[in-house]
């Protein structure tokens, strides 16, 4: 992959959509340079959003193309009010289409985490450490946003 000359790289980049450039960023850290190029995700979002919301969006201050792209894109999936939205294991409060907040996850806690869980007395029944009840009542608003989501798309379909 080193060896691939940028010029290419950067050819065969023009050609993905965003879900597929976000996942070659991931082969190395030469196309993940290379994939953060501004004109690849201003073209990206010019494709989806058309000419006039990219003058409106144009980024300002420290944000990127790939960063307005983003915050477009989940604003379109989970609306710009205050939710609360699953990605993955990771739940997350947004607003505006940003991440205000990252809530927590369900994957497996280290065991640091497990420790302050276990002193605290958030443990199950078998002995593993739990979720607070503020915890479990996110992560349940969270997989009820995804399954409304979902239900709509359907619905929709």
């Amino acid at each position: 992959m080193e060896k691939l000359p940028n010029e290419l790289c950067l050819k065969i980049f023009r050609i993905l959509d965003y879900q597929n450039l976000a996942t070659a960023q991931q082969v190395c850290r030469k196309w993940n340079g290379l994939g953060s190029d501004d004109v690849l995700w201003a073209n990206l979002f010019k494709e989806r959003w058309g000419e006039d919301q990219a003058r409106f969006y144009t980024p300002t201050n420290s944000q990127s193309w790939k960063d307005v792209y983003e915050v477009q894109d989940r604003c379109n999936r989970v609306g710009l009010g205050l939710k609360i939205t699953r990605e993955g294991a990771d739940y997350y409060l947004i607003h505006g289409g940003e991440i205000q907040r990252h809530l927590g996850s369900r994957k497996r806690r280290n065991t640091n985490e497990e420790a302050a869980l276990s002193r605290h007395g958030n443990v199950n029944e078998d002995g593993s450490p739990g979720y607070g009840i503020l915890e479990k009542i996110l992560f349940f608003i969270g997989d009820l946003e995804v399954a409304t989501i979902e239900a709509k798309r359907s619905k929709i379909m």
